[in-house]
């Protein structure tokens, strides 16, 4: 998720949040949410100072950085359901699609820049002015695709959260365990961490959390680059590894993959703050760079990870590390410290949109900054309470990416794309848009099926 920040004393002005990942960036816009006094504004129009914008070699790195998160240690476990090599090649599938629907949603809104419309660079406020500026039918259209793509970003920011909780409870439950020998459930931990992530969480200056975040990924590349040390340790013969799983559990994969490429959000706030936004999209530019350093990632990871732990995965593959290992068990505690700097960040992403609009049944309170602690407290256990009930991550994950990023990363962008070029729409583009929403929607269909269906079993 992307959030454009400017705080109190105009030191930060960026942030890029994805998947569990943030980036500081300094700008010249004065794209703002103030922290402050809870009063949220956006407007992300280009800025006169271009010494704040950032180099190609910053892009590719906030790029990188925001689309890799924990759903990279869930990739292993995801190719239990499909097989090493027909998961392989559907996670390429996958990445491909939603890498050219980032590339549409880029060229949607240059088009859009080029017919001088004003707007912000986020999303859902592309999608507002694609609709009131492109095709005639759609113009009454455009506060609903606004409102829409909003819920379905809160929807999966929320969801990330969950993932976050049941990621902490399963990785402290193991560590205390190993080293104290009691065998507590992981939903106990979950609950607790309730507790420190309801005062992180009363953070509501970015100011302060963009080191905090930092930090976090920080000690998330060093638990990669461990985890594919033990990996490629005594790899068992290939053939030993399921090339197929099943068909049932092809769609439960896809929602994993999908979830693991919802960065289409970060996409247009990065190009606008790049000293040379040109260099952005197109077959060569930094988008296709970038996503292709993510997928082989993510591909890595899944596919050697599998490979080595076969069928004994774990739902994070954090967990299956070689207990006798102090390293293996120290990156267990490190996740799980990396993962509260990361809750903080994907939380505050949907503050801005649901806030405003609820604020006012909380005036009873009479003080308004005391009414938004108890909203995020609420919040905070709400999201608990949900992550406790389904204590399932790689489950949780698919379920998110197979019902709120399908929609994000598969189906909206050839909607954007359609309602601002329409009519002059070749047939070739129209077919190939509608395959793409297609894929979307069974995806979104059939994972979300495959991914309940799943938690109603392991219970």
């Amino acid at each position: 998720m992307t959030a454009a920040v400017k705080c109190n004393d105009g030191a930060i002005d960026h942030m890029y949040i994805e998947s569990g990942n943030m980036s500081v960036t300094q700008s010249g816009s004065s794209a703002n949410f103030s922290t402050g006094d809870s009063t949220y504004k956006l407007d992300a129009r280009p800025g006169n100072n271009r010494d704040k914008r950032i180099s190609n070699l910053e892009t590719l790195a906030h790029l990188v950085k925001g689309n890799v998160g924990t759903g990279i240690f869930a990739m292993p476990s995801a190719m239990k359901h499909s097989g090493i090599w027909v998961g392989g090649g559907v996670l390429l599938v996958v990445a491909s699609i939603c890498i050219h629907c980032m590339q549409m949603l880029v060229k949607s809104g240059e088009e859009l820049q080029a017919r001088q419309v004003n707007f912000s660079t986020s999303y859902a406020d592309v999608a507002e002015a694609a609709c009131k500026n492109g095709a005639k039918q759609l113009r009454r259209y455009g506060k609903i695709a606004k409102i829409t793509i909003n819920t379905f970003t809160c929807i999966v920011q929320m969801g990330f959260c969950c993932v976050y909780i049941v990621f902490i409870g399963d990785n402290l439950s193991q560590f205390v365990f190993h080293y104290t020998e009691v065998n507590l459930d992981p939903r106990i931990y979950m609950a607790a961490a309730a507790i420190p992530l309801i005062f992180l969480n009363w953070i509501r200056n970015l100011k302060w959390l963009a080191p905090v975040s930092l930090i976090g990924n920080a000690l998330l590349m060093l638990s990669i680059g461990v985890v594919f040390f033990y990996s490629f340790q005594r790899l068992p013969p290939i053939d030993t590894i399921p090339a197929f799983g099943s068909w049932a559990g092809l769609p439960l994969f896809f929602g994993t993959a999908i979830y693991s490429f919802e960065g289409i959000t970060l996409v247009l706030p990065l190009q606008k703050d790049m000293k040379r936004p040109q260099d952005f999209s197109g077959p060569t530019g930094l988008l296709n760079c970038g996503m292709i350093i993510v997928l082989c990632l993510y591909l890595s990871v899944g596919f050697v990870g599998y490979w080595h732990f076969g069928n004994d995965i774990q739902p994070s593959i954090t967990l299956n590390l070689p207990a006798e290992e102090i390293v293996a068990e120290m990156i267990k505690l490190v996740m799980v410290i990396s993962i509260c700097s990361s809750y903080a960040m994907q939380f505050y992403v949907p503050i801005p949109i649901i806030w405003p609009s609820i604020s006012k049944h909380f005036s009873f309170i009479g003080n308004d900054t005391v009414a938004e602690y108890i909203f995020r407290t609420i919040l905070v256990i709400l999201i608990s309470g949900l992550a406790v009930a389904i204590p399932k991550l790689d489950l949780f994950i698919s379920l998110v990416g197979a019902f709120g990023c399908s929609f994000l990363g598969l189906i909206f962008p050839p909607l954007i794309s359609l309602a601002v070029y329409w009519p002059e729409v070749s047939p070739v583009i129209l077919i190939k848009n509608l395959i793409i929403i297609a894929i979307g929607l069974v995806g979104f269909v059939t994972g979300t099926y495959a991914s309940i269906g799943a938690i109603i079993d392991a219970f």
